[in-house]
């Protein structure tokens, strides 16, 4: 579909002079202005052929990157992008395309044919442009930045690019585009925010120039180098692996401590019923030593465990340099807030003095010698967070707003694009979570639900067994790539907003749980969770760009059924990581809505996902797991011991936190409602008082004189004159006025 057009010059783009090409663009550029349509899209596929690097010319996948790395920062330059974008504009105010679509019985890839090339193009160019490799010439390096500021400002009908992909997800949800591909819309989108925000590298250089700026305590780490070198553990044996254990052990085969795993394990395994319990037994070439690791899982690196890492797959055993690097004790520094220091010193107090002082956490007068030592300890180990200095600012400009003057925001890329989202910012969730939905692997497909398929069914149904083995495989990496982008998507604007102000995270995050994300993300989880990872929905010989450069091998049932040879999906990976990461984001420190942890019964459910042996993965199960254990009751944390000492080899203390004896269950009653709508209400306030326009209203000046507001003159309708007799009849005279009430106190 993309292939060189008919029109393209004899000679060979690649032995083209630079200027030769600028011409050539040049040429193209004027002909997308035609009107003729079929002309048009010719011409876009022309764009695109360039943009995929004219791999009609090249004779190997280097070359076809060189040149599409080469062709689109030309393009980008020759002003491509902002042609396409007004094209792109158009085609979703195609009233005529999106009734059409509407009345359409079934809706396949001919329908969105024009949007997926401009889509396909723009998202090479976000792509290309916003990857560094260090053979970049200095315009480019300029042009990245150019391109950025572009993206990331209001150029665009007044608002950021990311808004005009925004409406088309609203659009496509609400019904009124079902042709809108889905898919691209998704991807360019996730890709435009991670180009304009930044990722998570630079949102922790971000983080760090922020808290100097606040003259707050450096991070005590670096959290993204100890996710990395942290190392996963083995997963609670299930109950098939411990019969086949005791079977080995009776054949006498080598194995270390096999009597306390087997009672400590079956108690975790027997404790909750896990419907998926059969489905994984253990891999046959994995040693028998492996199932003695448990979860908590020795720190030697020499272990041999089969441990998801970025291929290509490891030798079994790692070199012994690795021994050097690994952390020693605990892998992350703990943390104090001061409000656990506050609290610790008004208990001591109480019991000791028998009376309190407030917030004053320095007077330790008539306190014993150990509770001095506890609070140095705790002040050593105190954290002071960005958004604890933004909310305590925030209550200051809410009760001094004339003393404190207006408040000076910096316009930063998620400035702007939160001041763009906040009027439809519930639609556009609802929608994202919508979309999630019907590409969970768990969804029914039911007939209400929205058809994410459109830009994947194509026109003629397969008639063959291949043909459709070939849709299976491709619909099912379709809703991957889906639930792969919004899981990115979503989790990047959290913690971005989360950096720039507190408030626009908290109203995100409200919009999410009111739209029932927590429960969504449990039910995506509530699945064979190892097979949804190591799925193998991708067929490699069409892989781009393998597939235009290699002669194409005749496509079999038996080479479709056997798939790639990676043991691991990485999309799939990601995408759970994420979903867990945005669940520890809604749910920390919000006391309602981790006991909708519990509610929902989530503890078995991400037990089981302890089962993929991926260090980072399990981090985020664990961490779920930590803020409800005190929810679960004793009878749970005795049957998951394995679980629990995973939860403190891994996850982050915080002291005085008694996450793992602490029987919280009658001491703090929740209602959901009432913490909500307090959020609720700071949010509401800080909107007001940051973003409304008429800013303190109530704090305006008024004009006392009579005579001067008499004397202003007032811009009256043109049929004042005809109609005002009537008024002052209706509204005055005939309304009888209780003169006496004005005189008794209201």
């Amino acid at each position: 579909a993309n292939g060189n057009p008919g029109f393209m010059m004899s000679m060979r783009w690649i032995e083209l002079t630079v200027e030769e090409q600028r011409a050539y663009v040049m040429r193209l550029l004027d002909a997308l202005e035609v009107t003729d349509r079929d002309k048009r899209l010719k011409v876009a596929r022309a764009i695109l052929y360039l943009a995929q690097g004219v791999f009609d010319e090249c004779d190997t996948e280097v070359d076809v990157l060189h040149w599409s790395r080469h062709n689109i920062f030309l393009l980008y330059d020759m002003g491509i992008f902002t042609a396409l974008l007004e094209l792109l504009s158009m085609e979703i105010d195609n009233s005529q395309a999106c009734s059409s679509a509407v009345r359409k019985p079934a809706i396949s890839l001919a329908d969105s044919t024009e949007l997926r090339v401009l889509l396909s193009i723009m998202y090479l160019m976000v792509e290309t442009i916003r990857v560094q490799t260090e053979d970049d010439r200095p315009e480019w390096i300029a042009a990245r930045e150019a391109f950025k500021n572009e993206l990331a400002s209001p150029l665009y009908n007044g608002e950021p690019f990311a808004l005009l992909l925004f409406t088309m997800v609203t659009k496509f949800c609400s019904m009124n585009a079902p042709h809108f591909p889905m898919k691209k819309v998704l991807l360019l989108l996730w890709k435009t925010i991670l180009f304009t925000l930044g990722g998570f590298e630079e949102l922790q250089e971000m983080k760090v120039r922020h808290r100097e700026r606040l003259n707050l305590s450096p991070l005590p780490e670096d959290s993204i180098k100890v996710v990395r070198a942290m190392r996963a553990a083995s997963p609670p044996a299930s109950a098939m692996e411990l019969i086949e254990q005791q079977q080995q052990q009776k054949r006498g085969r080598r194995s270390r401590r096999v009597l306390p795993l087997v009672k400590q394990d079956s108690l975790d395994t027997y404790n909750e019923r896990d419907p998926f319990k059969n489905d994984d037994a253990r891999d046959e070439e994995e040693d028998p030593e492996d199932t003695d690791s448990g979860i908590e899982g020795e720190v030697d690196p020499l272990d041999r465990d089969v441990i998801i890492q970025p291929p290509p797959p490891p030798p079994p055993l790692r070199p012994p340099t690795e021994r050097v690097n690994f952390p020693k004790g605990l892998p992350w520094a703990p943390k104090v807030r001061l409000k656990d220091i506050e609290h610790f010193l008004e208990t001591s107090r109480n019991k000791f003095i028998g009376f309190t002082l407030g917030n004053d956490t320095e007077t330790l007068v008539g306190l014993p010698r150990p509770i001095h030592e506890s609070v140095k300890t705790l002040k050593q180990h105190k954290y002071v967070s960005i958004a604890e200095v933004q909310i305590k600012r925030e209550e200051e400009l809410q009760q001094c707003p004339l003393t404190l003057g207006e408040e000076e925001v910096e316009d930063t890329p998620a400035e702007m694009l939160y001041l763009g989202m906040l009027p439809n910012l519930s639609q556009y969730v609802i929608a994202l979570l919508k979309l999630l939905l019907a590409a969970a692997p768990t969804s029914k497909a039911k007939t209400d639900s929205i058809n994410i398929l459109a830009d994947v069914l194509p026109e003629e149904m397969p008639i063959t067994v291949l043909q459709s083995m070939k849709l299976g495989i491709d619909v099912n990496r379709h809703k991957e790539i889906i639930v792969k982008a919004i899981s990115a998507l979503l989790l990047l604007l959290l913690k971005h907003f989360k950096l720039n102000h507190i408030y626009q995270f908290e109203i995100v995050s409200q919009h999410l749980v009111f739209a029932n994300c927590i429960p969504l993300i449990l039910k995506f989880f509530n699945q064979n969770i190892m097979s949804y990872i190591s799925a193998k929905n991708s067929i490699c010989v069409l892989d781009f760009p393998h597939c235009v450069v290699h002669e194409m091998p005749e496509l079999t049932a038996e080479s479709l059924e056997a798939g790639d040879s990676s043991q691991f999906c990485w999309r799939n990976l990601f995408s759970c990581i994420n979903l867990l990461r945005i669940l520890n984001k809604l749910t920390k420190w919000k006391h309602s809505r981790t006991m909708m942890l519990v509610v929902f019964k989530s503890a078995p459910i991400l037990k089981r996902a302890l089962k993929v042996k991926q260090a980072m993965m399990q981090l985020y199960v664990l961490k779920l797991l930590k803020i409800q254990t005190k929810y679960l009751g004793r009878q749970w944390r005795k049957s998951n011991m394995k679980t629990m000492s995973a939860i403190y080899q891994k996850v982050r203390h915080r002291l005085n936190d008694d996450w793992a004896y602490g029987n919280d269950i009658d001491a703090r009653p929740w209602d959901f409602q009432a913490e909500e709508c307090a959020l609720r209400e700071s949010i509401e306030k800080f909107n007001s008082r940051r973003y409304e326009r008429n800013k303190n209203g109530d704090f305006a000046p008024v004009d006392n004189c009579l005579q001067s507001v008499l004397g202003q003159r007032v811009e009256l309708p043109e049929d004042f004159h005809y109609s005002y007799e009537m008024w002052l009849e209706r509204e005055v005279f005939s309304q009888p006025i209780q003169w006496e009430g004005l005189l008794q106190n209201p």
